[in-house]
């Protein structure tokens, strides 16, 4: 059964727990395939022998309905990925897209993603981090739940090992510029792009259905890597 029990303290979320309606596959995949890829909150890992071998480690944080940590799993076999998700039919539709491509180096936690940097990852460990598309909370009085804040991002700096990054990405302009500032400041992370700035998307990021549509109509993405030295 997939856990959904928290013993952590709260704490202002950048997330709502908008559960949705799961489809029949979905709850297929949540009842048959969450024991071989899920992993338990509340349990400490040893990712390596999670995985039985040792790769380079990237966590995806909040990755949706998954199909673009699918794609870069099976593009990028030499890679392990833990993903972060709060919402079960986000998580039950990775699981579908995992047992039918019979991919090996994907892990589940189906929680708040800062909690489990915070107490299931080790620091010094990731080789990548990514997060994409993040909710923007664009309403001013919301700007507290943005999860791209000056701790979040000291957190996740503890994380990556060096030479590790962080790849942010938004289609919302403001919200990609205050990323952009928050990062900046980060001292133990430099951005990779020479002009200070936004980066081209780079090829290992799928292109999201939601993004292709925006692009057709004339929306922008801006990308955001920045590397641990």
């Amino acid at each position: 059964m997939l856990s959904t029990e928290v013993s952590f303290p709260r704490k202002i979320q950048s997330f709502i727990r908008r559960q949705g309606r799961l489809t029949a596959g979905q709850q297929h995949a949540l009842e048959h395939h969450w024991k071989t890829y899920g992993l338990d909150p509340n349990a400490d890992y040893d990712f390596a022998g999670v995985f039985g071998r040792h790769a380079p480690l990237c966590v995806e944080i909040g990755f949706g309905n998954g199909e673009s940590l699918a794609q870069m799993a099976a593009a990028n076999p030499e890679i392990d990925y833990i993903g972060i998700e709060v919402h079960r039919p986000g998580v039950g539709h990775l699981l579908m897209l995992l047992a039918e491509r019979n991919l090996t180096n994907v892990r589940i936690y189906c929680h708040d993603a800062v909690e489990i940097l915070e107490k299931r990852i080790p620091n010094d460990s990731l080789s990548g981090a990514h997060l994409f598309f993040p909710d923007p909370w664009p309403k001013k009085k919301h700007h507290k739940r943005r999860i791209v804040q000056p701790g979040f991002i000291a957190l996740l700096s503890k994380k990556l090992k060096a030479g590790g990054y962080f790849h942010a990405a938004s289609d919302w302009q403001p919200y990609a510029e205050h990323m952009l500032a928050v990062l900046s400041e980060q001292e133990k992370l430099a951005n990779t792009s020479e002009a200070g700035g936004f980066c081209e998307r780079p090829a290992y990021r799928p292109l999201t259905k939601f993004e292709q549509r925006g692009i057709r109509l004339g929306h922008g993405v801006w990308d955001l890597i920045f590397s641990k030295a």
